[in-house]
């Protein structure tokens, strides 16, 4: 019986996703260059990060070709209750390696790439924007702490050029350098 209710879950998660637009992704993401430490800039706010500030994300490459995820937030307030977690990612799209597959622990194993690459700074690899297919989430990063409001407002054109649905973004606090 479980079985054939995950059969189902898959299958209609599949033609959801073939039916729904998918958001274009970057064309080309060095990995290497992808690897180390994001902060959250802004977010959707969905279950797994309601609450949370002072949130990152930690990248490290490992020797299989897959990445190790440590996301990390603090709830309510910068001193508050550390929370963290760590998953592993794996590209979904040799070509661009603008599509990866993360899992964590306890969350479906979903049969398609979950975090799509849809803006980077390609030139010095400072922000990147991620997302779903079906833009659930939507995560804003920098490699520091604050971004200027330049940088944020260009961003914020470049996901509207995409037709990405930015209105449920929530500016996440960082702490000041």
């Amino acid at each position: 019986m479980k079985t054939l209710f995950r059969t189902a879950v898959l299958c209609t998660a599949a033609l959801l996703l073939s039916a729904c637009k998918i958001v274009e992704t970057v064309p080309f993401v060095d990995i290497p260059r992808y690897m180390g430490l994001w902060y959250q800039i802004s977010a959707n706010e969905v279950s797994f990060n309601e609450g949370l500030v002072g949130v990152t994300a930690e990248y490290t490459l490992l020797e299989d070709g897959s990445v190790e995820v440590l996301n990390k937030g603090y709830q309510d307030t910068l001193d508050g209750e550390l929370n963290q977690i760590t998953g592993n990612a794996t590209i979904w799209d040799e070509e661009t390696n603008s599509k990866l597959k993360v899992v964590f622990p306890g969350a479906p194993d979903l049969p398609y790439p979950n975090y799509l690459i849809v803006v980077l700074d390609e030139v010095d690899y400072q922000y990147a924007v991620v997302t779903d297919p079906f833009e659930y989430t939507l995560f804003v990063l920098s490699r520091t702490p604050q971004m200027s409001d330049n940088t944020y407002a260009m961003i914020l054109g470049e996901l509207e050029t995409l037709g990405v649905d930015t209105s449920d973004l929530i500016l996440t606090p960082q702490a000041v350098d």
